[in-house]
């Protein structure tokens, strides 16, 4: 007898183990998606506000009327940033760049002081450009505005396609992952449908009956979901010490999004397949129970 209970213990203890493990790996999967969304998203803005919209200023405009202008610009909602740009800077720049000094032979700067844009996430698309560069040709001050129209195009093109690519992804895996913890939970209740029906006969209420299970079941969630956590941490630990751009499109916020979505989602798919298999076991009667 006492050795039947140690194999059926040590069996028991083998199943929790399992379900522990399949859930590790289920949540891991979950988190890396989560991950990937926030991460898109971030990427987007990052991608959107490095875009640059070059506003050239008129030979007569001095340095003040310059600052001037680029304090109104500071405060209209387009703007994240602006560096202003001098003649004297701009030629000392291309002349790095081209190895000679073009006035050397034309006598004259032939450069003109501008200034260069960032625009917020919001406001770099083709509409938005066209009002904003409308707006600024308007002012005295400006004689031109460029900015790479057909890049920004591309750049919103696909940065959507990667969005829509990456939410059908995040909705299959959600529904695999729910279909592959709903098995394991299933399995593991399956190998005591007989206690079930024990506890039934002998007037259990079915709350009863299904408290300690989901306990159960949502302590092996939980820890699951620390272990997701602690390897999806270590995991971006490493990504961040071989490329550290990528804290330029991660915060700590995203972060803790992640893990409270690994915790919930932990907690939540445990708890709702245990429901969903208790009942079917406890809707069954013994010859059912016999049959399956």
């Amino acid at each position: 007898m006492a050795k039947r209970r140690k194999t059926a213990r040590r069996h028991h203890g083998l199943q929790v183990l399992t379900l522990c493990i399949s859930t590790t790996m289920v949540l891991i999967l979950l988190g890396m998606v989560v991950f990937s969304v926030l991460m898109a998203r971030n990427l987007t803005a990052y991608v959107k506000e490095n875009l640059t919209v070059t506003v050239m200023l008129r030979d007569g405009v001095s340095v003040n009327d310059a600052h001037l202008l680029c304090r109104d610009l500071y405060h209209r909602p387009y703007s994240r940033n602006i560096d202003y740009i001098s003649k004297e800077q701009a030629q000392k720049e291309q002349s790095e760049a081209m190895g000679s000094d073009p006035s050397e032979f034309l006598g004259f700067n032939p450069f003109v002081a501008t200034l260069e844009i960032q625009l917020k996430a919001d406001y770099v698309n083709r509409d938005s450009l066209n009002l904003i560069a409308k707006e600024l040709k308007q002012n005295k001050k400006v004689s031109d505005v460029a900015y790479q129209e057909d890049l920004m195009d591309k750049v919103n093109t696909n940065l959507q396609k990667i969005n829509v690519i990456l939410l059908v992804l995040a909705v299959l895996l959600t529904c695999v992952s729910f279909s592959l913890i709903n098995n394991t939970v299933r399995l593991s209740i399956y190998a005591r449908r007989f206690a079930i029906h024990t506890m039934k006969l002998v007037g259990a209420s079915w709350s009863f009956i299904r408290r300690p299970f989901m306990k159960n079941m949502m302590g092996i969630g939980l820890i699951a979901a620390v272990l997701a956590c602690g390897v999806l941490g270590g995991g971006i630990y490493w990504l961040t010490i071989f490329e550290p751009g990528v804290l330029n499109v991660v915060t700590w916020i995203d972060l803790t999004i992640v893990g409270a979505s690994v915790v919930c989602f932990g907690l939540i798919i445990t708890a709702l397949c245990s429901f969903f298999s208790l009942n079917r076991y406890l809707k069954m009667t013994a010859w059912e129970l016999y049959k399956i």
